[in-house]
């Protein structure tokens, strides 16, 4: 296996293979369809081909490709089942695995950063990576200390391949658009690409995740690993065991399932509160589940080489506007979203259309407990791509502000991964007790009698 970058010519050459593979398979379709079948069979069929061949192409090439579809992977259950099935194995490879680097660019790497002596850092390393990514690879290894870690190895030319890939998707997102229903694919390219240094910069990873060790270090339900060494292009940290969640995907119990499921929905959401940081690479490959003797399952967190910054948590217009939303509020509901820039001044809408708009969507928030699936995410996918139906048409005049991307992109991709759990998880508890906004102010609706104690037992979470 080549270094990365591979020339440029060779990667390009790759990822300008799709499109024009896409077109062929259309001629293709076309000749199916003057043979007799259907204009929905033969959909399907085109729809199955571009899938196997862009996730093969992604997964050889690392870089901004392999990142790109790690971030599709976690919509695959949004997919027809009859589409998704095929390639769901090709998907779960993405999301764990990618053809290691050399041995020799390892040790190189290594040198260059750590310096010559740099075997007697460690007491043992081994050269076989345990995990390979879109940017680096790790390696396990035991540190001078005698600590277990895990030894994070930036490929050379990283930067540039992201870059290269991530510029060459973009020019035909249109194409990949149908992949997944209901998701406008550019934007996703777009952010991604405008934090590759951030992906890049092992110093601001370790900060985020050194916060998150710290605040997470007596949690009883996650465990982050904290932080050993950091350099340029290696990141040492502790190492942790347990079951990657695209096998708990696959071969978890139920009980395994709810339970990660439920840590998942509580990590998103109490991290920003908390830490004033939000994990923005929810994908299966970067959480693990362990045995707990008390709580019976932990959720280990990895890799916090993309985040957003929430000085004060996530932002309370998420909360008030989700609550006001299940209270059947739409006055009130569509005036928020035209003061946060959801809706342009230009744009003029039914209040009662926007919130029959988003019900059917904030449906799991709404209930006690909801059991999320692959059959109720593509009936919310089938239902906003549908050309043909209100929802559609409702949600092309509606605008995502900048400065929500990255919330929504993350919100979207942990909804993902909790229908390919097929978890049933209790969300309004996380949301009462972490998103703020959520439950309202009743303290101000209710004056305080004379002399009435104000109760201290819950003193408010500072981010």
């Amino acid at each position: 296996m080549s270094d990365l970058p591979r020339k440029a010519v060779t990667r390009t050459a790759k990822l300008a293979a799709l499109p024009i593979g896409f077109a062929g398979r259309v001629t293709w379709g076309l000749g199916k369809r003057i043979g007799g079948k259907s204009a929905e069979i033969v959909g399907r069929e085109l729809q199955q081909r571009t899938a196997e061949q862009l996730f093969k192409v992604l997964g050889e090439l690392k870089g901004g490709a392999m990142k790109f579809g790690q971030a599709l992977s976690v919509f695959e259950s949004a997919l027809p089942e009859e589409v998704a099935g095929p390639y769901r194995a090709a998907l779960t490879r993405l999301q764990e695995a990618a053809p290691p680097m050399p041995t020799r660019t390892v040790h190189s790497v290594l040198e260059d950063q750590l310096g010559p002596e740099w075997p007697e850092l460690f007491l043992e390393f081994e050269d076989q990576p345990s995990a390979a990514a879109s940017i680096g690879q790790v390696h396990r290894a035991v540190w001078h200390d005698g600590r277990e870690v895990a030894v994070k190895v930036q490929y050379p030319g990283a930067g540039d391949a992201l870059l290269s890939d991530l510029n060459q998707l973009s020019r035909f997102a249109r194409l990949l658009g149908p992949l997944v229903p209901g998701m406008d694919i550019k934007p996703l390219i777009t952010e991604m690409r405008d934090r590759v240094s951030e992906e890049l910069d092992y110093g601001l990873e370790a900060q985020a995740q050194e916060v998150h060790a710290q605040e997470f270090a007596d949690d009883p339900d996650v465990l982050v690993p904290a932080v050993v060494h950091q350099c340029e292009q290696v990141l040492v940290t502790e190492w942790i065991d347990g079951t990657p969640l695209s096998e708990v995907i696959t071969d978890g119990t139920q009980e395994q399932r709810d339970r990660a499921g439920q840590l998942l929905a509580r990590f998103l959401f109490s991290g920003p509160a908390r830490t004033g940081l939000l994990h923005a690479d929810p994908h299966p490959g970067n959480f693990r589940l362990l045995p707990d003797d008390k709580v019976g399952w932990r959720l280990g967190v990895l890799d916090f080489g993309t985040v957003d910054r929430l000085p004060g948590g996530l932002p309370p217009t998420i909360g008030g506007c989700l609550r006001m939303t299940i209270e059947g509020e739409a006055e009130a509901v569509y005036q928020t979203l035209c003061e946060e820039g959801f809706v342009k001044e230009s744009i003029d809408l039914d209040p009662d259309a926007v919130l029959d708009y988003l019900l059917p969507i904030i449906e799991p928030a709404e209930a006690h407990e909801f059991t999320f699936t692959r059959s109720w995410i593509r009936s919310q996918a089938a239902r906003v791509a549908d050309p043909r139906s209100p929802a559609h048409q409702l949600g092309k005049q509606l605008n995502l502000p900048p400065s929500y991307l990255l919330i929504h992109r993350v919100t979207l991709s942990t909804i993902g991964v909790l229908c390919q759990l097929g978890a049933t998880v209790r969300l309004r508890d996380e949301l009462e007790e972490w998103l703020p906004g959520f439950l309202a102010d009743t303290a101000a609706e209710e004056p305080l009698d004379e002399g009435e104690p104000l109760n201290e037992e819950e003193p408010a979470i500072e981010a």
